[in-house]
């Protein structure tokens, strides 16, 4: 995700043995006799120890919408949610606020259900032991006039409907389990008025009019984190192209705006083609931008499909260079953060960190914006990054009972900053040996910090230990490897770039 400022910026975002192991972590709070009172659940995520649940994989999401032309009407939902125990319940957790259950089924029989906190909690009629594949079925409301103001999720458009879910907001959406350890495959379909346009994540996978409305289903061919989930629901225009490889490829614009935004919407190409120069083959099945006509302050890297503000591109204060590396942010995210998902939200850095790194050299390679010039001031400013937020993988905790503002600018300048420095510390062909394996390894899994490390270290030939803990857990930055020079700022100096989300 990369926050736009719209008036400072434009001067200068597992296997499954390794997932059951996370989710493990919580299990024995799962194991709770029927006429225990209901309670919210987690998967011991120290940022957000409410997310996920314990005592479940799931396999498989099917999302059914149905939209009526109104921001102000909820849309009647269906999910289905097929997972495999991996332990006993009794209960099962789900993650869900901001809608109304109308019924809950498991493996086709009535179950009864209530809400603790933002879980709702689903007891079937039977238990169901470890190793159990079950089908959950949540007949509900998703509500977007609850969301989209500053919590995520539904996102109001001019003329419809968009998502915005990272990192914690799928659930005010669809139930789920809501955290990037549990991946999953998505089927989704969107029932919407004649006039209107549905687009989701993956590949088309039909199109059926009835009436006055039209059904468009879409699946993905990879498995996706629930917070990278997109439906967009509008007055719009579909354009295709090929990209490399014969990649189909897919935007979709506001229909009015359709030849003003061509020109941006042709750029793609060329930049997947430069990511996989550095990287390797594109991971999914197909790429596009979402153009949406909101004012969201940010840009998000939903799984093939990147969303963001039609004004980053309409907005004529914006310098080409500066737009072109913000779709390179997020284009760099389908390998940084959505193939290679964090197992924790403290390894978002990876994501974060990734992606401005690629911004950054995007920029030097393509518009002469030297790199080294916008690493040596966050280098400036990365001790007070680092006393405001804590260092790049590992965020200050939110108070009890807080949630968290987790993008801080120490996960984006200060975790590319460390790259930088690793680069430095092990040279360039070994540095791009372990992006290039990083994203072929761990494709379409989780990974963690410590699996970066030992990467870097094996494919180096070095112990990095010392490195690796001073760039990424101490509370002051460490001297930049081949630039004694370079100084942090006194704690009273100007800040330096602008905070992203």
């Amino acid at each position: 995700m990369l926050l736009t400022f719209r008036t400072s910026r434009p001067g200068a975002r597992a296997p499954r043995r390794l997932k059951a192991a996370l989710l493990a972590s919580a299990v024995s709070v799962c194991l709770v006799a029927a006429s225990a009172p209901a309670e919210p659940l987690g998967v011991g995520d120290r940022l957000f120890p409410y997310l996920g649940n314990p005592g479940y994989d799931v396999a498989s999401y099917d999302l059914s919408f149905t939209y009526t032309g109104s921001h102000s009407k909820p849309l009647q939902a269906v999910t289905t949610i097929d997972a495999r125990t991996t332990a006993a319940l009794d209960r099962i957790n789900l993650d869900f606020a901001h809608g109304t259950v109308e019924s809950v089924e498991v493996d086709g029989r009535p179950a009864s259900y209530t809400s603790a906190g933002e879980d709702l909690v689903v007891t079937p009629e039977r238990s169901l032991p470890q190793g159990t594949r079950t089908r959950i079925t949540v007949r509900h409301t998703s509500d977007p006039s609850t969301t989209g103001d500053g919590d995520g999720g539904w996102v109001r458009t001019e003329d419809g409907l968009a998502m915005a879910n990272q990192a914690d907001a799928a659930h005010l959406v669809f139930p789920c389990n809501d955290h990037p350890s549990d991946k999953a495959m998505f089927t989704i379909r969107v029932t919407a008025p004649n006039a209107y346009t549905a687009v989701a994540n993956g590949l088309p996978a039909g199109v059926d009019k009835s009436g006055a409305t039209t059904t468009w289903t879409y699946r993905t061919r990879h498995p996706m984190a629930t917070e990278l989930a997109q439906v967009s629901i509008g007055r719009s225009a579909v354009l295709r192209r090929t990209g490399p490889h014969d990649l189909p490829m897919r935007d979709v614009v506001p229909a009015q705006d359709r030849e003003r935004l061509r020109p941006w919407l042709e750029k793609t190409p060329d930049q997947i083609a430069w990511m996989e120069s550095k990287v390797g083959r594109y991971p999914f099945e197909t790429y596009g931008l979402l153009m949406a006509d909101a004012s969201t302050g940010f840009e998000l890297e939903t799984q093939t499909i990147s969303l963001f503000e039609k004004g980053l591109f309409t907005e004529p204060a914006y310098p080409k260079w500066y737009v072109e590396s913000v779709m390179v942010h997020e284009l760099s995210h389908q390998w940084f953060g959505d193939s290679v998902s964090p197992r924790t939200w403290s390894d978002v850095w990876l994501n974060e960190g990734h992606a401005t790194w690629y911004e950054e050299l995007y920029a030097e390679e393509t518009a002469h914006r030297p790199m080294e010039d916008r690493m040596k001031a966050a280098y400036s400013a990365s001790d007070r990054w680092r006393a405001a937020g804590g260092p790049p993988a590992l965020p200050k905790a939110p108070a009890p009972g807080q949630k968290i503002s987790l993008f801080r600018p120490n996960i984006y300048d200060g975790a590319a900053l460390a790259l930088y420095a690793l680069r430095q510390e092990i040279g360039r062909p070994a540095f791009e040996r372990v992006e290039r394996t990083w994203v072929r390894v761990h494709r379409d899994a989780t990974a963690t910090t410590a699996d970066f490390e030992d990467l870097a270290a094996r494919i180096s030939g070095r112990d990095l230990t010392g490195f690796f803990k001073a760039w990424l857990y101490d509370e002051k930055t460490p001297p930049m490897p081949g630039h004694p020079d370079w100084k942090p700022a006194p704690s009273a100096a100007p800040q330096g770039p602008p905070a992203k989300k």
